[in-house]
This record gives structure tokens, C-alpha cells and sequence, in this order.
């Protein structure tokens, strides 16, 4: 864990979060700040700064989980599209690696609250 990290406190059960999913490895959870409905991050539990520094087995994990969830998020959000994504360097914001879930982002539609998509997601 990282001090000063956000994910890490999230992590840590010190910042509140709408967990989707949760294991030993890694969290998924909706996007505090979404950019369109159903945003999700993918977060491993453990700090890796980047996807360079993760190693194979938490990486693969987080891709096969973020597919899961995807899907379960188009079909309950009625989407017809998802793009991830994953930034690196200056383009990384947060630096704990996460990987978006973005259900139809080219359309980046807010039509619920992230209160609403929760439950919708989570029935």
C-alpha cells in the first residue's frame, strides 16, 4: 500500500466505494467521477504503479474480470459497446494501475447517477 495513493485507500476501506467486485487480487468498482454510465475501474489490491510493473497473473485476472463485467454492465445498462482503456505516463492520472470499463463511450451518456447504476448492476 502507498500513502498517499487513492486506490490504495479505497483499497484499504478508508475512502467509500461502489464495489462491483472483490477478491484476494483485485477490485472492480464504478468510476467516482464517470465519464459516461457504468464507468468501472479494475484495480489490483496490491500497488503496482503501472502496467509494466504488474506481473502476468493479476494482469491476466484483471482483463478476464473486466470482460465479465462488461458484459454484465452493457446487458443491465442496455449498451452496445465498451472500450478499456489503460494510461501510462503523463496520460496516467492516478499513478496505481487501473484499467477503465467504459460502456458506449463514444456516446457518453449520464442518464443515471452512479447510486442508480449500482443498484441496477448489482440486482
Amino acid at each position: 500500500m502507498k500513502e498517499n495513493c487513492i486506490f490504495c485507500k479505497i483499497i484499504s476501506g478508508e475512502i467509500p466505494s461502489k464495489i462491483l467486485y472483490e477478491d484476494n487480487d483485485i477490485m472492480i468498482l464504478l468510476d467516482a467521477y464517470p465519464d459516461t454510465d457504468g464507468h468501472a475501474l479494475v484495480i489490483p489490491k496490491k500497488h503496482y504503479e503501472d502496467i509494466y510493473d504488474v506481473d502476468n497473473e493479476i494482469f491476466n485476472k484483471m482483463i478476464n474480470k473486466a470482460k465479465e463485467y462488461a458484459q454484465i454492465i452493457m446487458e443491465k445498462l442496455n449498451k452496445k459497446g465498451v472500450t478499456f482503456l489503460i494510461n501510462y505516463g503523463d496520460a496516467q492520472a492516478i499513478k496505481h494501475l487501473h484499467l477503465h470499463i467504459l460502456p458506449d463511450y463514444d456516446k457518453k451518456t449520464h442518464k443515471y447517477t452512479n447510486d442508480e447504476v449500482y443498484k441496477l448492476i448489482k440486482e
